[in-house]
């Protein structure tokens, strides 16, 4: 079955290179799509040099959004959905997410930092179903009906469908593998504050409440 890697990725110039290399490096992928998310930076640019094949959207849609559109611009089986913001990213973790999908073993994968920086393990583990490393039928992503405008909170809406639906979910660790924390890429006022966005939009959909389109 066929495999495409998306990458939703806003104001990521500095790293979304290093997560395309690993993809690339990594055997048996057919497509990698990065969705720029309305970037001020030179994301697009990087990444299409970096190999990747890029889609713009116009603004700042939201990453539920952006990972709607990365699927729907391939027909691959299997769906890797990868952070642009990785730090460590190898083969290696690439495909001990894609493995039990591939074998049928799981209907998807989630992958948990370990063994990396200390404040993106500790947030993992606390709550490994908001990870954005999973590799995910295609049939599932698009049985997702609220995926398009889940904002943040798509991680969310992914473990809540698998849950309901009983699907089968392996929880993959992924190790010297980290992420660079929004305050250090914008700084602490404008980090922390779309830190709180982040966190109510993961709380609105916890509580079953359904968000406005960005």
């Amino acid at each position: 079955m066929a495999v495409a890697v998306v990458i939703p990725a806003y104001n990521e110039e500095r790293t979304v290179a290093r997560v395309i290399r690993a993809v690339r490096n990594s055997p048996g992928i057919f497509q990698i799509v990065v969705v720029n998310d309305g970037s001020t930076d030179r994301t697009a640019a990087v990444a299409r040099k970096a190999g990747a094949e890029v889609i713009d959207h116009p603004e700042n849609m939201g990453k539920g959004a952006a990972v709607a559109t990365g699927v729907a611009a391939t027909t691959a089986g299997i769906i890797l959905l990868l952070d642009a913001d990785l730090v460590g990213l190898r083969p290696s973790h690439i495909q001990a997410l894609l493995e039990p999908v591939l074998r049928d073993e799981a209907d998807m994968t989630v992958g948990v930092f370990t063994d990396g920086r200390k404040a993106t393990d500790l947030s993992q583990r606390l709550t490994p179903f908001l990870s954005g490393q999973r590799a995910v039928k295609r049939e599932i992503l698009e049985a997702v009906t609220d995926l398009k405008s889940s904002g943040f909170g798509m991680e969310v809406s992914l473990s809540r469908f698998a849950r309901k639906e009983n699907l089968r979910v392996f929880y993959i660790p992924l190790r010297r593998i980290s992420q660079i924390m929004k305050e250090e890429k914008r700084g602490i006022v404008q980090g922390f504050a779309a830190r709180l966005k982040m966190y109510w939009e993961i709380i609105l959909l916890l509580l079953g409440v359904k968000l406005p389109p960005h």
